[in-house]
């Protein structure tokens, strides 16, 4: 099925609509190949160390950067200031109680900081994670705590060109060896990612969510649900599922919710630019984690968020309810995969949320995944378009203890699409460069680290060109393009 946003133009072709118009508009600018070849050598190859000033589009990630509605910046003016009992934050867990039908609120200043404190409330050393696929936060806080994880993906759901719309289900039948293996004992929760991240943005469905409950019931395990995708995850339900079809967006959520006995999300994905929280209706589990929050994030009642941002989170979670809000971003992503697709670039297929995805193993078959291919990747787009995305593969893997990199399952360049940021035109010109560089693709070469941290390299790591196949890649780009940025 076709996004609802999406009609038929007289001349046959499906074009995304923006269903919004804009308002407050912030400059640009283009810098020329040359200058980009200096700023991600400079960088170290690595896009999370470019500076903005040299960045065209920045698809780096959806955390943070979507953009802000008139009713979320109306709302942050009547922000209440107090340290503790703000109403601010009354109004934001009314919204999580309506929203995601959940009694209790804890706020925290982002994703990542739920995930430690649910970690380290919940995870001893040995314990086991089963989870749908993992995110590089959360499997750092589990490994840092001294558990592990298992991934239980249906086998199908790496192949990546594909037509199964839910490659993001847990396989139930994993799930019930891994149980039957490690003692439901040795499992403090079952943790579901909504939309999972490194996979190509793709959900589950509700039936499959609904599967994992009746097992996880059976044996008194937790169910976790990661939300900070689920909007997007209920907008594909709703598209995707039979079953849903006729289900408004508020009604699929509060489905999905209620077959978690936790839910956390970070409000820089679901609802504002900072801020998160993690949420139950078990008074026992909230009384367990609330001791926490105090000491890590700040008092019961702002979690280390802004008050400001409080407002504006409540009013997002309102928002997300609303598909012409929801489906932005899905319904450019779908546009963009498919324009590529069309055009012979190996993407993710069916697209997914959060970006568009292109198969870096595909794309660059010579490249060894020991030298990044989806590092190269990024980097090359950057240089042909000045275009910003993530790498999602070896690089944001880890090394054994051997001092071995981990393979990634994939190799992806993420282009990621925040909600309601970019327009057609620019969505047009990241496919006319994509598509140019996939017909340079053998000038691409790999990457190596020269600076490597020990814990999420991929933030921080820096790297050089295995060859000098950037300045190739400039040379051919002036080739091509002449004078033209």
């Amino acid at each position: 099925m076709q996004p609802d946003q999406t009609v038929r133009f007289f001349g046959g072709e499906n074009i995304p609509l923006e269903m919004h118009k804009v308002r407050v508009v912030q400059k640009l600018s283009l810098p020329p190949i040359e200058n980009r070849l200096t700023a991600i050598q400079d960088a170290g190859y690595n896009t999370f160390l470019l500076k903005t000033r040299d960045v065209y589009l920045d698809m780096l990630t959806d955390s943070g950067t979507n953009a802000m509605s008139d009713a979320q910046q109306g709302a942050m003016m009547q922000a209440d200031d107090a340290y503790a009992g703000s109403q601010s934050f009354e109004r934001m867990q009314t919204a999580i109680r309506e929203v995601f039908g959940k009694e209790y609120v804890l706020p925290v200043h982002q994703g990542r900081a739920a995930e430690n404190i649910l970690a380290r409330s919940y995870i001893k050393a040995g314990n086991l994670i089963p989870m749908n696929y993992h995110f590089t936060t959360t499997k750092a806080h589990i490994d840092l705590n001294g558990g592990r994880i298992a991934e239980l993906l249906y086998d199908e759901a790496l192949i990546l060109r594909s037509d199964n719309p839910f490659k993001g289900n847990m396989n139930i039948d994993k799930l019930r060896a891994v149980i039957a293996r490690e003692g439901a004992k040795n499992i403090p929760f079952i943790r579901m990612e909504a939309s999972t991240n490194l996979i190509g943005g793709q959900p589950f469905s509700l039936e499959n969510l609904k599967e994992v409950r009746k097992v996880a019931s059976e044996h008194n395990i937790f169910i976790v649900l990661d939300a900070s995708l689920i909007g997007e995850n209920a907008y594909f339900i709703k598209q995707r599922e039979k079953a849903y079809q006729n289900a408004s967006i508020g009604d699929i959520l509060r489905e999905m919710c209620a077959q978690a006995d936790i839910v956390y999300f970070s409000a820089r994905k679901v609802s504002s630019s900072r801020g998160g929280a993690i949420c139950t209706s078990n008074k026992a589990i909230f009384d367990y984690l609330k001791v926490l929050v105090p000491l890590y994030e700040g008092f019961l009642t702002y979690g280390g968020i802004s008050v400001r941002e409080i407002e504006s989170i409540a009013v997002g979670l309102y928002e997300t309810l609303d598909e012409s809000v929801i489906g932005q971003s899905p319904s450019f992503i779908d546009y963009l995969a498919r324009q590529l697709d069309v055009g012979g670039v190996p993407v993710v297929m069916p697209p997914g949320g959060l970006g568009c995805h292109v198969d870096a193993m595909k794309f660059l078959p010579h490249v060894h995944q020991k030298e990044y291919p989806a590092g190269a990747l990024t980097a090359a787009f950057y240089l042909a378009s000045g275009a910003r995305g993530m790498e999602r593969g070896t690089m944001s893997s880890v090394r054994d203890e051997n001092g071995n990199d981990v393979l990634s399952d994939v190799e992806l360049l993420r282009l990621a699409f925040p909600r309601r940021v970019f327009t057609l035109s620019q969505t047009k010109y990241v496919e006319d460069r994509m598509k140019w560089l996939y017909s340079k693709r053998n000038l691409i070469g790999g990457l190596r680290f020269v600076e490597e941290p020990s814990v999420l390299r991929f933030f921080m790591g820096r790297l050089e060109a295995t060859s000098d196949w950037p300045e190739k890649l400039v040379k051919a780009f002036r080739a091509d393009f002449g004078d033209s940025l």
